[in-house]
């Protein structure tokens, strides 16, 4: 039987794990931002630092990938997958600027729900960053996301509906529409990390 032989730079992997951390960052600030009493100037502000941090972080992968000859994976894989993650930051910064710009003080309660299931998917997409290296025991890890995606789905058609009920103005609505589109966008973004991530452990294994 030939033996593969083949080179890992491991630099790669802790930069996919910074990357997720930031993540975290992202979605504990999102749920300071829909707190109650929160300075939200501040926190928009750590926000726009995060998401800089993770496009730092997000330029460092593609810098690394265009200089090295072999990859850990394929580069079109590392691509995306660095790409998504980006992606999940910049829909959690969206959610966060369009309070402030809208000056939002009230959202719906059911809100709240999305944000935990955000922070719930970047604690399970960090946690799961490390166990690329070995690509094992990342079933559980897109499977709870798939979870997740669809029980936000259904918090999401809750609110889109208690904003329909006529308890909000309609200006009010539409604000408040973006804003919890923004989450979903979030949600949904975080469960394309994990397909990602499953294609590649189906091709590495």
């Amino acid at each position: 039987m030939a033996l593969r032989f083949r080179p890992v730079d491991a630099s790669f992997y802790d930069l996919f794990s910074e990357q997720s951390q930031h993540l975290v960052r992202g979605a504990a600030l999102l749920a300071q931002m829909l707190g109650e009493g929160a300075d939200r100037e501040a926190v928009a502000k750590e926000m726009r630092a995060a998401e800089h941090a993770c496009d730092e972080t997000t330029h460092a992968i593609v810098r690394r990938v265009n200089s090295t000859f072999v990859t850990p994976f394929d580069r079109e894989d590392i691509y995306s997958l660095a790409s998504a993650i980006d992606d999940v930051m910049d829909e959690m910064d969206e959610a966060v600027d369009l309070v402030l710009l809208y000056g939002v003080t009230v959202l719906p309660p059911e809100a709240a729900s999305q944000v935990e299931v955000l922070q719930r998917c970047a604690d399970l997409t960090t946690n799961a960053m490390p166990r690329l290296r070995a690509m094992q025991d990342l079933n559980e890890y897109w499977i709870e996301i798939n979870r997740l995606e669809n029980q936000g789905d259904k918090s999401h058609r809750r609110i889109l509906a208690s904003l329909f009920n006529g308890q909000y103005e309609p200006l009010e609505v539409i604000k408040l529409k973006d804003i919890v589109e923004s989450l979903e966008g979030a949600i949904d973004a975080f469960e394309t990390v994990a397909n990602i991530v499953e294609q590649i452990a189906v091709k590495e294994s």
